[in-house]
């Protein structure tokens, strides 16, 4: 029992600032439920109100308006110090005192829209206005301070946090604090990386000192390169273009052989091109406008290699053929 008080945490005041406004009210009924304190500000503020919620705007709990048409509300010692301090901490329970501070126990952000901006509009003053500040600062805080904080960077994680507080009366778990946390640095460094990658993009920045990468899990692979061996696949886009239409699941190898064989089949004349790979290794090219003939002449090429390989047409494969 003495563990688990350490490792527990009771909700008693939220903040909330969302951008995807959907599934609110699950959220906002487990928090009354508990008698949870909610904060927010903006669009939020209005949307929990028009749900008949109570709750407080950021500019009263701060006493502090939101200024420069709201690049500036949630940056603010009273939230920051609220989230950041360390319930164990004298220091820090003292520094609250002396300022009238409270904690801030469970943060609910996402961010503006960034990459959804980007692929709607070219407007650069529009996309820079859609860089979100407060919400990655507070979700940087809260996963900081994991400790003591929850912190939910998706509506898909409302379910997860229903049931945690259901379970544990009003209060969360160690071990769910610190996944989320670990999710939320991770949604701050993709965040920043899209940003990144933007400005590069811009300024005609081909090779910046330090190239950040990000990626979305499409699939966990059924193996690597070896059985032993585990794999996923990632992608700028939440899933591949491809449709598998029946079979096994596919395996590291199978990807780098389709992604091979495309490359090359692209680039062959159209509706005549036939490639086999095999490892990656390209061991039959045919472009024979007779389709029948131009697979045979693709296999001829070194055939025993082909055996097991991957086969791409840039024509439609008909049922004679197949």
């Amino acid at each position: 029992m003495g563990n688990n008080k350490i490792i527990m945490r009771k909700i008693r005041t939220a903040l909330i600032s969302v951008s995807d406004k959907r599934n609110l009210k699950p959220l906002l009924n487990i928090l009354k439920k508990n008698k949870v304190k909610i904060i927010s500000s903006g669009g939020t503020f209005k949307e929990i109100k028009k749900l008949k919620f109570n709750c407080i705007e950021v500019s009263e709990f701060t006493n502090s308006p939101e200024i420069l048409g709201g690049r500036v509300k949630t940056l603010h010692p009273k939230i920051h110090a609220g989230i950041l301090n360390k319930r164990q901490n004298k220091l820090h329970l003292k520094d609250l005192r002396v300022n009238n501070f409270e904690n801030i126990d469970l943060v609910v952000v996402n961010f503006y829209p960034f990459e959804n901006t980007l692929k709607n509009t070219n407007n650069h003053d529009k996309i820079i206005e859609n860089i979100d500040v407060g919400g990655p600062t507070m979700v940087r805080s809260a996963a900081k301070n994991y400790k003591d904080v929850v912190v939910i960077t998706s509506s898909e994680q409302y379910a997860e946090l229903i049931y945690e507080l259901n379970k544990y009366k009003g209060s969360t778990s160690l071990h769910f604090r610190e996944k989320l946390s670990r999710i939320a640095f991770t949604e701050t460094g993709y965040y920043d990386s899209i940003i990144s990658n933007y400005f590069n993009k811009i300024t005609n920045t081909n090779f910046p000192k330090k190239k950040v990468l990000h990626g979305n899990l499409v699939e966990i692979l059924r193996y690597g390169e070896n059985p032993h061996q585990e794999s996923g696949i990632y992608s700028k886009k939440s899933k591949m273009d491809i449709k598998q239409i029946h079979g096994k699941q596919l395996s590291y190898n199978n990807y780098n052989d389709i992604f091979a064989a495309l490359i090359i089949s692209k680039s062959l004349p159209k509706n005549t091109g036939t490639v086999i790979v095999k490892h990656a290794n390209p061991c039959g090219v045919s472009i024979k406008k007779n389709h029948l003939e131009s697979y045979k002449s693709a296999i001829a090429c070194d055939p025993v290699s082909a055996y097991g390989g991957i086969v791409s047409c840039n024509f439609k494969i008909n049922k004679y053929l197949a």
